[in-house]
């Protein structure tokens, strides 16, 4: 889909236009930026649109489980740390909360982990800061709550200088991302312009050269219409802050994302509104915009930042290896009438053909550290 598929105009949709018809056509990047981070009218800014009656779903919303493994993963790391006297948690894009309060609930087997805990929120929305809040409110540990991930990671004044074990499950996706288009023998800027009728549309730059800092190595040489994203943000923003937070102590992190093992071709930009797949030119701050990870590219930043890097695998695998089927099991012995729904809930986050296998899980470390939970037992 290339052009808008309502009719219906939103205030950032207008902004946007009226920046394009005086500045010129904008990149993708830039596009998917003011659609999610627009100070006024940004998706992430204000809405709350995760849940069953929201615009999308996350794992942590689908089963408690997947918190609670999550939980007990990271004390397995905090004991790999030497079981630090304190510990910052950190969660990226922390959503509603859910996923932290069933971590920390799990974490209640390992009272020394629990009690060296400092846990850090990160998340731009405020809305969601709002909710994480009162989800948070009882759990027993010292919460603090930020609204940028680049300054939580990089500032000793807004996460001390302990050692740190960070948590993003469904962040890396929403980070924007540059489409290159190859075209006439040469990769060519795709961009978002205003087409006669006033609807936005993409476009190509068949003006000036592109950085090739900006191209990954490919596994095929490209053709025509091949389109390559780029995240500039894997580099400038995560794999810095990571090494930034990693040079004052030892450093665990874990993302969970839809993503691919391996740079290639594609476009993978869309819209979610409604739990349903629209254009991304969909009702503009009002639709949820995201891209698949490319794993392989932010490995690579990862590992230039001179951090070790273990994975990726699927999501299935990572959580079969956690215990999810023994976790769920015991929980539905316990709960005999919501069996049912554990049971469903267990089945979606490990389908094969669905989140299973479509999420992928890596892990990064301070080098020093051994490789983490699950992971070690990769090339066993």
């Amino acid at each position: 889909m290339t052009a808008e598929t309502t009719n219906a105009e939103t205030p950032l949709g207008a902004k946007l236009k009226a920046r394009i018809r005086r500045d010129g056509p904008i990149d993708v990047s830039a596009y998917m930026l003011a659609c999610l981070a627009d100070p006024e009218h940004g998706y992430y800014k204000r809405r709350s649109a995760i849940g069953a009656a929201g615009d999308f779903v996350t794992a942590p919303e689908i089963s408690q489980v997947f918190g609670e493994l999550i939980g007990l993963w990271c004390a397995v790391v905090w004991q790999q740390m030497g079981s630090p006297g304190r510990v910052n948690l950190v969660e990226l894009g922390a959503g509603r909360g859910t996923m932290m309060r069933d971590a920390l609930r799990a974490a209640r087997l390992v009272p020394a982990f629990r009690s060296a805990l400092s846990v850090h929120l990160v998340d731009s929305n405020e809305t969601l800061r709002d909710l994480q809040r009162v989800t948070l409110a009882e759990c027993g540990v010292p919460v603090h709550f930020h609204g940028d991930a680049v300054s939580a990671l990089t500032s000793a004044s807004h996460i001390p200088d302990h050692p740190t074990i960070v948590l993003a499950n469904e962040f890396l996706d929403a980070l924007p991302v540059a489409q290159l288009v190859y075209a006439e023998g040469d990769w060519r800027a795709r961009k978002v312009t205003v087409d006669a009728g006033g609807a936005l549309q993409f476009t190509l730059d068949r003006g000036a050269r592109l950085d090739p800092a900006l191209l990954h190595e490919t596994p095929t040489a490209p053709r025509d219409g091949d389109i390559l994203e780029v995240c500039a943000d894997h580099e400038a923003v995560v794999a810095a802050g990571l090494r930034s937070r990693a040079s004052l102590a030892p450093l665990a992190a874990l993302f969970i994302d839809y993503g691919h093992t391996a740079t290639g071709f594609g476009d993978t930009l869309q819209g979610v509104a409604g739990q349903k797949h629209v254009s991304p030119f969909h009702r503009p701050g009002e639709t949820d915009l995201s891209a698949q990870v490319d794993f392989q590219s932010f490995a690579k930043s990862c590992a230039a930042a001179g951090l070790a890097v273990d994975g990726p695998m699927p999501q299935a695998e990572f959580l079969g290896r956690l215990g999810i089927i023994e976790r769920a099991s015991r929980l539905m012995s316990a709960n005999p009438a919501m069996a049912s729904e554990i049971e469903a809930g267990v089945a979606r986050l490990m389908a094969p053909t669905g989140m299973g296998s479509r999420f992928l899980a890596l892990g990064v470390r301070s080098p020093a550290l051994p490789p983490l939970p699950a992971f070690e037992q990769a090339d066993a």
